[in-house]
């Protein structure tokens, strides 16, 4: 665990600070070994190395990034696509809730085959 990455949740909105730790949550569970920090001002977290997943907070949503997602469809109106595909991204708004299964699931497909 790092202590950066819950000061950088800490210094979001309270319904933002909610999904964030709701994430990181499921990350630091569902990822055994991962390694968690900043870079670029946002919470990353690597597994043997390798960026598996980022947060990134902006004024009316919490981006939720994970890497290595080629082969994961995009899913309409839940997970879109970014650059070439092979990062996917899970944009959380005030009000949303976060699915634990949805999220673990993402993880497994992506971080756990490095």
């Amino acid at each position: 665990m790092n202590d950066d990455v819950p000061a950088y949740i800490d210094g979001t909105k309270p319904w933002q600070a909610q999904i964030c730790a709701t994430l990181r949550a499921i990350v630091l569970s569902t990822l055994p070994g991962v390694e968690e920090g900043l870079q670029y001002g946002k919470p990353h977290f690597a597994v043997d190395g390798r960026n598996a997943a980022v947060l990134h907070v902006a004024a009316a949503k919490v981006a939720f990034m994970v890497f290595d997602a080629g082969g994961v469809e995009p899913v309409p109106g839940r997970l879109r696509s970014m650059g070439s595909g092979d990062r996917k991204v899970v944009d959380l708004r005030e009000g949303d809730s976060v699915d634990p299964t949805f999220i673990t699931d993402l993880l497994r497909r992506t971080a756990g085959s490095h």
